[in-house]
């Protein structure tokens, strides 16, 4: 059976990732394709394969749109219309964003694809949705060469698997980050939280979220609640953030105040 072949519309992070999961899977990309020349022909060099304009896109079978969300629809509108399946790699964007090409879907992995080495997709989970079944089949055949864990789920479904995936790792993240900058104010190493950060991720993934919290909040000790809203009195934004999550974790836990 012929082989699919693949063109990766996108330089940045997600193109990154992703055109380095195609080359190992062992697919048959024939280009990269974007907007910025240098940084079209450094990717396309990066994976052994021909760079392209968006003026002077070659056809193939599944064209991969790996560029920000806002740019989807402005990038599908270069590619011309013809009998490729069109897919975006966004897991919040509908398939409308690509316009009228007859073929069109989604395929999202659900991971973080920040700077660094090129991340292992074969154990990500792919989420595949395609508007007719032609896309969807050939989505999931390429889904399928580069993890074994694929999904198909439909707009409604993608859109609150992606929000459960912002609360499960971009927040934590920036609170991450919130912490270093206290203890950098105070001229204290952020690094000794290393461990304790390593060691929750590892107990969520074990035990779940849920048996794996602990602290003030979970245990119900509002004097130590209080006393850590004393100390934010100077950042507002992050006491009321504080605020209202340990509430929430208060409730969760059956930590309700009975005077009220």
């Amino acid at each position: 059976m012929k082989t699919a072949s693949i063109l990766l519309i996108g330089t940045g992070r997600a193109a990154h990732h992703i055109g380095s999961a195609l080359k190992r899977a062992g697919t048959d990309l024939i280009g990269v394709a974007g907007r910025d020349p240098e940084r079209t022909r450094s990717l396309a060099e990066r994976h052994g394969v021909r760079a392209f304009t968006l003026d002077a896109l070659p056809t193939a079978d599944v064209i991969l749109l790996a560029v920000s969300d806002d740019a989807i629809g402005a990038v599908a509108g270069h590619i011309p219309i013809g009998n490729g399946t069109v897919a975006h790699v966004s897991g919040a964007r509908s398939l409308d964003l690509l316009g009228e090409h007859p073929q069109k879907g989604v395929l999202w992995p659900i991971q973080t694809l920040g700077p660094g080495p090129p991340i292992d997709l074969s154990e990500v989970p792919l989420i595949v949705d395609g508007n007719t079944d032609r896309a969807r089949h050939d989505l999931l055949e390429l889904a399928h060469a580069m993890s074994r864990k694929v999904l198909v789920l439909d707009q409604a479904q993608r859109e609150r698997v992606h929000l459960a995936a912002v609360l499960t790792s971009n927040l934590p993240v920036f609170l991450a980050g919130e912490g270093r900058r206290l203890m950098e104010e105070q001229g204290l190493d952020p690094d000794v939280l290393l461990p304790l950060w390593k060691e929750t991720a590892a107990r969520v993934a074990v035990m779940g979220p849920k048996d794996a919290l602990t602290g003030p909040a979970r245990r119900g000790d509002r004097n130590t609640l209080a006393h850590h809203l004393r100390l934010l009195a100077h950042d507002p934004d992050l006491r009321t953030a504080y605020a209202t999550l340990s509430e929430m974790i208060l409730r969760a836990y059956g930590n309700e105040r009975n005077d009220r």
